[in-house]
């Protein structure tokens, strides 16, 4: 059965049938492993393409290519200012390509071994400011149940860090008002106790006793955040709902359920708490990805700098 790549424009003139066939190949085999979208096949595709006729004007098929005409190829994109990223893209591609030669025995070693893929820099998670978060906090209207639960889980999420999946999943037997805490299964099903606060707990608190019965008509919900449906909160529906409440408190910046949680992590470290405390509170299993947040804070604290400083 063929893949879903398209085949009916042919490959490029100067492209060889051959190499253009056995990319087919490598794509139907790759669709039937791994069911991957259309769009990433043809990427692939493209990719494959372009190195074909890279190597096919130096004298060498695609099959056989080498290391270094791999790096030759790849240091050519860079040269003309292919970011590191889109690099990483191409080599990805070419490493699943080569590897199923091996596989299929059509060549003995893997050209891509021992080329590593470019440095990228990790992408600093878009924090809100807190004057943001006080207005996105005020936008639900509280006259009304969905609006009291929307104003719960989002002080619940700003005030604990959760991670959206861990937030739309808490069950009530976690949540403990009486004691502050809630009980998070987190990644690779790690507990941890996260204290609630004064306010998330009073907006949870009224969500419970005042608005929540009203939306469960008598039904058992495990889910302490549920819809008119009598169901459970999907991701899908709270990022709707965030989105709608960013727009009601004028945040232009884009924004997205993790947002406050890399709220929570980075307004607390800019307030003086220590890192490896973020870390329980987020549940990180290692340090270095707590670690990103000190960057973000410290861009805020110079930005403060800048502004309030006489010699900023």
């Amino acid at each position: 059965m063929a893949g879903p790549h398209a085949r009916g424009r042919g490959p490029p003139r100067r492209q060889p049938l051959s190499a253009a066939g056995e990319i087919d190949a490598f794509l139907d085999a790759l669709w039937a492993e791994r069911g991957l979208s259309r769009n990433t096949l043809e990427g692939y595709r493209r990719d494959l393409l372009k190195l074909a006729r890279h190597l096919d004007g130096r004298g060498r098929s695609l099959q056989d290519a080498r290391r270094d005409d791999l790096l030759g190829f790849l240091g050519e994109q860079m040269r003309s200012g292919l970011s590191p990223r889109s690099v990483a893209r191409y080599l990805s591609g070419f490493r699943q390509y080569y590897r199923w030669l091996v596989r299929e025995r059509r060549r003995g070693e893997d050209p891509t071994a021992l080329i590593e893929s470019p440095k990228l820099g990790r992408s600093l998670p878009k924090a809100l400011s807190e004057e943001q978060v006080e207005r996105l906090l005020q936008a639900p209207d509280t006259d009304d149940p969905v609006g009291v639960r929307d104003r719960a889980m989002l002080e619940l999420m700003y005030a604990t860090g959760l991670r959206v999946s861990e937030l739309v999943n808490l069950q009530l037997p976690n949540l403990s008002l009486n004691q502050g805490v809630v009980r998070v299964l987190g990644k690779g099903n790690k507990e941890r106790l996260v204290p609630l606060g004064e306010e998330a707990g009073r907006w949870l608190r009224r969500w419970l006793e005042e608005a929540r019965p009203g939306l469960v008509k008598g039904a058992t919900v495990p889910e302490v955040f549920v819809t008119a449906r009598r169901a459970g909160m999907t991701r899908q529906a709270f990022w709707h709902r965030v989105k709608q409440h960013a727009l009601a408190a004028g945040i232009e910046q884009p924004i997205s359920p993790h947002g406050l949680r890399h709220s929570f992590a980075t307004h607390l470290l800019n307030h003086g708490a220590d890192l490896r405390v973020v870390q329980l509170l987020l549940g990180h299993s290692d340090l270095s990805t707590t670690q990103i947040y000190t960057h973000v804070a410290r861009e805020g604290l110079k930005r403060l700098h800048e502004r309030h400083h006489p010699r900023g």
